[in-house]
């Protein structure tokens, strides 16, 4: 009996730099263990020390890492912010900026 496996991508990006692996593994992956086996840390080095509290989703929607993967997904590798987006709002709306619908 063969174990099924399943074809998935896996991104991360920095503003100089993005990577998207293409990575097949076993049915019933979770997404760290994607991210592992995709190598991708060997391109970002920093993520080793945080990936434990990274947040990642699938396809833009936020996940766990303990979350199970289906044929076709792409894990997603989110950074941390730098500004607090409601911060920013606020900055925005005390100088008297007008701002455009959705941000």
């Amino acid at each position: 009996m063969s174990i099924e496996s399943i074809n998935v991508e896996v991104a991360y990006a920095t503003p100089e730099k993005q990577v998207i692996r293409a990575v097949n593994v076993d049915a019933g992956t979770t997404i760290g263990a994607a991210i592992v086996q995709s190598g991708i840390m060997m391109d970002f080095p920093e993520l080793e020390d945080r990936l434990e509290d990274a947040d990642v989703g699938i396809f833009g929607k936020a996940a766990k890492m303990t979350a199970v993967l289906s044929d076709g997904d792409r894990v997603e590798i989110y950074r941390p912010l730098i500004a607090d987006p409601k911060e920013v709002r606020r900055k925005r709306a005390a100088e008297g900026k007008v701002m455009k619908k959705g941000g």
